[in-house]
């Protein structure tokens, strides 16, 4: 359901639903398209029908383009979409028995679901063979993982392969499906003898390919990146908020929040590398201000149950940025008052004992109690958290000997 999930604009509790109606509306179009029968699926191996490949094919491209220009607006981030790892072995070996499969039977997957519901007798075989192929598949598992996962790729993109920019590629890709569409229908009118009188009486794709190709030319010259995104706040909005005093966090809540070892709570040092390694709070990570809007820190600023924490030495560089988060449209995002200056002060310069002026004030006392154990916390180094190693079990070897001149086994 990407984009409508990720940005709010759909519950995520309808995730399922929803993706039972497409789950139906792709199988209509998989019939619609012909995909049911076995003759039409195999026809693109033996050249009288390549219907498959150009259906696939239009398919890809449309979610290509769709893809890159959603991406562009910021309505899908593309880090988040999971790609399949590639172990050579297992494509090289799945694609030959998917190939033969295809073949012999006349369907894949999928097209044999479509065909069995509608009463394909074929296709019901089809089924049942490839539950006897995952059963065997799991059954010996052990015996075909080092196949399975033999010579791991990684992720590797094919434009990254190539050594070309994405956006070439989309052009090309594009490119090459229309040249792909029109060499197929050439074959298929030679193997099945098409008399050229009935070419008038085709659909003219002409435009559709044309503003395909148009796209694509856009997508290659725009720029890249975007100078505002979907939920951008305005410059007024920020200011308001940020004076609002509400998303600024003291040095009680920061000092509770780290000997609870709250997880919902994650704190960013936006100081440069350098010093943030000779002091970070407890559990924190850092994100140099200049790189706060990196892509690989979007999946930590975008988690809006989790509390992000912004701190530096003093406050001005928190403020910064928790402006370009505010002004980039992150939500539970907060700065720690005074920064770290602050916090110490706050912390360690406190008073063995409470003023006199505040020795009825029960909310005070507590706040100074508080905050002594804070500084006991600190000073016996209670703040540092330590990776505990895992728990092994205890195994103890008993001997049994067995008594002289006992039978049995």
């Amino acid at each position: 359901m990407a984009p409508f999930i990720p940005q709010g604009l759909v519950n995520p509790e309808l995730n399922l639903f929803f993706a039972l109606i497409i789950g139906f509306g792709f199988g209509y179009i998989l019939e619609q398209a012909g995909f049911s029968s076995s003759k039409k699926l195999a026809g693109v191996f033996y050249g009288y029908d390549f219907v498959v490949l150009r259906v696939f094919f239009t398919a890809g491209i449309t979610a290509m383009t769709g893809l890159v220009f959603m991406s562009y607006l910021g309505w899908v981030d593309m880090d988040l979409i999971y790609i399949n790892p590639t172990y050579l072995w297992s494509a090289i070996v799945g694609g030959v028995i998917m190939g033969f499969g295809f073949i012999l039977g006349g369907f894949c997957p999928g097209t044999s679901v479509v065909a069995a519901v509608i009463g394909k007798i074929d296709a019901m075989v089809f089924i049942l063979g490839a539950f006897l192929g995952i059963f065997i598949f799991g059954h010996f598992y052990s015996d075909f993982e080092p196949i399975y996962k033999g010579s791991y790729l990684g992720q590797p993109f094919i434009y990254d392969s190539l050594g070309m920019s994405k956006k070439w590629f989309a052009f090309f890709l594009a490119f090459m499906a229309l040249m792909a569409f029109i060499f197929t229908k050439i074959i298929e009118d030679k193997t099945n003898k098409v008399d050229y009188k009935k070419f008038d009486d085709r659909p003219n794709y002409t435009m559709p390919s044309f503003l395909l190709m148009v796209l694509m030319t856009i997508y290659l010259f725009l720029p890249a990146e975007r100078a505002s995104s979907l939920h951008e706040r305005s410059p007024e909005t920020v200011l308001e908020m940020y004076n609002s005093q509400e998303y600024h966090v003291d040095a009680v809540e920061v000092a509770y929040r780290i000997i609870r070892e709250e997880a919902e709570c994650v704190f960013i040092d936006v100081r440069d590398a350098e010093s943030a390694n000779r002091f970070m709070m407890p559990g924190a990570i850092n994100i140099p201000l200049k790189n706060l809007l990196d892509n690989q820190y979007r999946s930590i600023l975008r988690d809006k149950n989790q509390k992000k924490l912004f701190y530096s030495d003093g406050e001005s560089n928190a403020a910064n940025a928790w402006m370009i988060a505010a002004r980039a449209g992150y939500s539970n995002i907060h700065i720690l008052k005074g920064g770290l200056n602050g916090f110490f002060d706050a912390v360690f310069n406190i008073e063995e004992s409470i003023p006199e002026d505040q020795n009825g004030d029960f909310m005070a006392l507590y706040r100074h109690r508080f905050l002594n154990e804070v500084k006991n916390f600190f000073l016996e180094g209670k703040a540092v958290r330590e990776l505990r190693p895992q728990q092994k079990p205890v195994k103890t070897i008993i001997e049994i000997s067995i008594p002289e001149g006992s039978g049995g086994c």
